[in-house]
């Protein structure tokens, strides 16, 4: 059975935050933003199934919905009943039907460029799947190929802006993270001709942040904000890409403070 698997835990000093990163990602995706968090937190962060060290076993259709109540029954076994969420594209879809579905047990959200809110679902594959095949060939080169410019630029650049400044370990960490992705394709097309259509309520205090580079959602056609929940913040973050955790990790880092109700 898919399952997702908790990746990272500090003790941390307050009340639990979850973190759930994207496609095609793993939990090592927070590393910018997990010190600053652990000062007010504790921290858990999850792979999905197929991501990281979660195990892909087979091959059912996991949609976000789906994985949202994976992601509440792991929270469930490891005692965790009631804990703020942040979630990034796939991950930020996850956390909208998570508070959607039951909002007793979120305490805030922060979506950081989360996938779903479109109102013409994708019918077929993006055409950043050919990152995938790059990092599927490129993964046990990639340390070396990314102190090159040029390699950082070809593998990066579609989704920072800032491709040439981003720390050496985020860029590996992600071609790893993308290159052993098993769940990749399958989880793509279980997300495909769905839409996130539900409402939340507006006891649970709400951020969704995109950057005003962000080419994998452009705001043409992946930024719909009669879908978002109503009362949320909006906020559009410049010179940050589909990851704002690595463009712009203090301002979110504040964003996730705010929205949890924690003085800085």
């Amino acid at each position: 059975m898919n399952k997702p698997k908790v990746a990272y835990q500090s003790p941390g000093p307050g009340e639990p935050i979850l973190l759930i990163h994207g496609l095609g990602s793993a939990a090592t995706a927070w590393k910018p933003i997990i010190q600053k968090l652990e000062s007010k937190f504790k921290v858990i962060s999850i792979d999905l199934p197929g991501h990281g060290s979660a195990d892909w076993i087979d091959h059912r259709s996991l949609e976000p919905e789906v994985l949202a109540k994976l992601v509440f029954e792991l929270m469930s076994e490891n005692n965790i009943e009631k804990f703020h969420l942040v979630g990034n594209s796939l991950g930020g879809w996850i956390a909208l039907e998570m508070a959607a579905m039951i909002p007793d047990r979120v305490k805030s959200l922060v979506g950081l460029a989360p996938a779903g809110l479109w109102h013409n679902p994708a019918k077929t594959r993006s055409r950043y799947a050919f990152s995938k095949v790059m990092a599927d060939s490129l993964k046990g080169v990639a340390p070396k190929l990314l102190k090159v410019g040029i390699a950082r630029k070809v593998g990066f650049e579609p989704f920072s802006p800032n491709w040439a400044t981003l720390d050496l370990e985020t860029c590996l960490d992600a071609v790893a993270a993308l290159g052993n992705c098993h769940g990749y394709y399958h989880t793509w097309d279980a997300m495909l001709h769905h839409k996130f259509d539900k409402k939340i309520s507006s006891s649970i205090p709400t951020t969704i942040i995109f950057g005003d580079s962000d080419w994998t959602l452009p705001v043409e056609n992946s930024q719909e904000r009669s879908l978002a929940p109503a009362h949320c913040k909006w906020l559009v973050l410049p010179k940050c890409g589909h990851a704002p955790m690595w463009d712009r990790p203090d301002e979110v880092v504040a964003e996730i403070f705010r929205a949890a109700g924690i003085a800085q």
